[in-house]
């Protein structure tokens, strides 16, 4: 697992489609040690959200429920865009990483944070972001 880079994350799919299934996210199968876990959810179609970056936080994104498209612009320029729609599918998202979301109407996203919440993490101005790459 290479922490500055994005990637999904396959967790294991319990179940049959006649009982239903679980996935799991155990320490094996993390890139850290969760502090935190949060979910974004009724988030309107015509909203845009993220548009910012975090200093020290990493995260593990899930779509829980619908379609969330992710976008991505690592520290290094790189450029990558996910779809999540699956709950047993995470994408990584490394720190000084810029994001950007789209949902779906029914879309429920689960956040695992490698931190707690701190307002100084954040990085709200793309320009002060692209400092990061030189």
């Amino acid at each position: 697992m290479n922490k500055k880079i994005p990637y999904k994350i396959n967790f294991p799919k319990i179940g049959n489609p006649s009982t239903g299934y679980i996935s799991i996210a155990e320490k094996e199968n993390l890139p850290f040690i969760p502090e935190r876990i949060y979910w974004t959810y009724f988030t309107p179609e015509s909203i845009k959200r993220g548009g910012h970056a975090h200093i020290n936080l990493e995260q593990i994104l899930v779509a829980v429920s619908g379609t969330i498209k992710l976008k991505i612009e690592t520290s290094e320029g790189e450029i990558l865009d996910f779809t999540l729609d699956s709950p047993d599918i995470g994408v990584f998202v490394p720190k000084k990483s810029w994001r950007t979301l789209k949902y779906s109407h029914n879309a429920v996203q689960m956040c695992i944070a490698s931190i707690e919440y701190d307002e100084k993490d954040y990085i709200h101005d793309y320009e002060e972001f692209k400092l990061i790459h030189k």
